[in-house]
């Protein structure tokens, strides 16, 4: 009998309220695969990789995410549209039936933890209704040791039971799918969906409460890796700017692609065990490394898959643009040992700008800075969402709202602070549209904003001229090596320069639009990083 087996034998989920299951613990990825392809939930394509459909849902539900309002939560959180409120005693009721389902089901349970740094690890135990769900938690969360399980203490629970529906008018959803954060109970329940991402957004929700309540830490939805001589970079940046993607450097190690927290002690650590990567229209040649990485034990979510070869065709997104694969770190070859990093030198703002206007990298002022994490800029294009015919401003606070428990301003305090204790330097990156708006111009080489971010990180860009934009009032570069200067200046791409004046004008007013609900809130020197025009 194998340690796996004692283990559940000696597991116990009746304080949880769940009776008689059938528990399959900590079970290896191949395990779970060769599971959830005997039962029908998922295919292995042609590299080893799981595919499975996430059903109704390939995306998150932002208007179903609810935080429990309680002693705890009730004084600290920014309630809205982005933290719903749930009553305490909903909760419980729902709970309970949650857990009622569950009993005497086969489900699925892992004991895993998030954050690398052994000083802010947080033990999380999974309880799953599919398998691959399961996976999903092994290749994202971190993985404990095998002597660590016979005393594990999970200090936070996640449920997630896609099958189950909510009842609106019993249950107090809007719906009958929800997810939910309860931080007396320490739990994270997910019903009605099986989009994984919910999980993983549900834990990093939870960490960006418990970091700067009580650990004096800031979380940032971010990636970040280090250069030979350890110096850290950081990269902000909404889903589909390029943030998993450019971080995946040969010449640097990654930490991870997606959720860090910055401590006292200036060190960078990695929330996760793993990368949850966009693959729309992924190729070897753009995208090397996340490529390489979707093989034996990785998860495809959504995608469409030749019946004749099992192969994937990441061009097809006939069930959604959010095509999406998650694998463990270790499918990465560059990575950092132990998911931390000292020193943090360079900052990046990833923004793909759709109109076309901001330039393809700009040095920011420590006032700009900060009104731009706060304002946290990217744009749709067209035909993303049903309805949109033309590039829409989209602006998440701190490129990541719908994640944060707290008023942006607390994040944007924290950040600008550590900026400038340890000197470092803001670039502003457009990975968007270049030479006029989405349908007219083109995006922009991603080689070129590789070549742009190196010459940053090597200190190419300290000494040469640059000259402020004449609308947002940020630093452009005037050259910049193995870049064609003429495209440092996006006016000069425009067929129509004074068209775009216009437009700059037009996307200045939105920033300003958006900030009006910030400014009570914002100093003078927030105030001064505003667009001029």
């Amino acid at each position: 009998m194998d340690n796996n087996t004692l283990f559940s034998q000696s597991i116990s989920l009746k304080e949880l309220g769940i009776e008689n299951a059938k528990i399959h613990y900590q079970l290896s990825p191949e395990e779970l695969q060769d599971i959830t392809i005997k039962t029908g939930q998922g295919i292995e394509t042609s590299t080893g990789a799981l595919a499975v459909n996430t059903g109704e849902y390939t995306g998150r539900s932002p208007q179903d995410r609810y935080i429990v309002k309680d002693s705890i939560s009730e004084n600290q959180v920014w309630w809205g549209k982005v933290n719903i409120p749930f009553e305490p005693a909903a909760f419980e009721a729902l709970y309970n039936k949650v857990t009622a389902y569950l009993s005497d089901k086969d489900i699925y349970v892992r004991d895993s933890y998030v954050c690398s740094d052994p000083n802010y690890r947080l033990n999380v135990r999974v309880i799953t209704e599919t398998p691959w769900a399961n996976l999903f938690c092994y290749n994202m969360f971190l993985r404990p040791e095998m002597e660590e399980l016979a005393n594990f203490d999970p200090e936070w629970t996640l449920l997630c039971v896609p099958s189950f529906m909510a009842d609106p008018a019993v249950d107090g959803t809007r719906q009958s799918n929800f997810a939910i954060l309860d931080f007396t109970r320490k739990v994270v329940l997910i019903g009605g969906t099986g989009y994984t991402g919910e999980m993983k957004k549900g834990i990093f929700s939870a960490l960006n409460f418990i970091l700067p309540v009580f650990k004096n830490t800031l979380p940032m939805h971010c990636s970040a890796n280090v250069g030979k001589d350890g110096d850290t970079a950081i990269f902000f940046g909404l889903s589909g700017t390029g943030k998993t993607t450019l971080s995946a450097d040969p010449d640097r190690k990654l930490i991870g692609d997606d959720e860090h927290g910055w401590t006292n002690e200036n060190t960078v650590f990695n929330f996760e065990g793993g990368c949850y990567a966009k693959v729309i229209n992924l190729s070897e040649e753009n995208e090397p490394d996340i490529f390489r990485a979707i093989k034996k034990g990785a998860i495809l979510e959504n995608v469409i898959i030749n019946k004749d070869s099992n192969e994937v065709d990441f061009e097809d997104i006939s069930i959604t643009q959010n095509t999406r694969v998650s694998y463990p770190i270790f499918h990465i070859d560059n990575i950092q040992p132990g998911s931390i990093g000292k020193n943090p030198k360079n900052i990046f703002f990833l923004t793909a700008d759709s109109f076309g206007i901001l330039p393809p990298i700009s040095k920011l002022t420590p006032g700009q800075a900060a009104y731009h994490f706060i304002s946290g800029y990217t744009a749709k294009v067209a035909g993303t969402e049903a309805g949109i015919t033309e590039p829409q401003p989209n602006f998440s606070a701190c490129f990541g709202a719908p994640f944060m428990p707290l008023h942006p301003t607390k994040y944007a305090e924290m950040l600008s602070k550590k900026m400038k204790d340890a000197n470092v330097k803001v670039w502003l990156i457009n990975t968007g549209w270049t030479g006029g708006p989405y349908g007219i111009g083109s995006r922009m080489k991603l080689k070129y904003t590789r070549a742009m971010i190196t010459a940053a990180l090597n200190g190419e860009l300290d000494d040469v001229a640059y000259e402020n934009h004449q609308v947002f009032g940020i630093a452009k570069p005037q050259t910049c090596p193995n870049v064609p200067s003429e495209i440092l200046n996006p006016r000069n791409t425009w067929e129509d320069p004074e068209l775009y004046d216009k437009k700059a004008v037009e996307l200045a007013q939105k920033f300003k639009a958006n900030f009006a609900k910030f400014e009570e809130f914002a100093n003078a020197e927030i105030m001064a990083g505003a667009p001029i025009a």
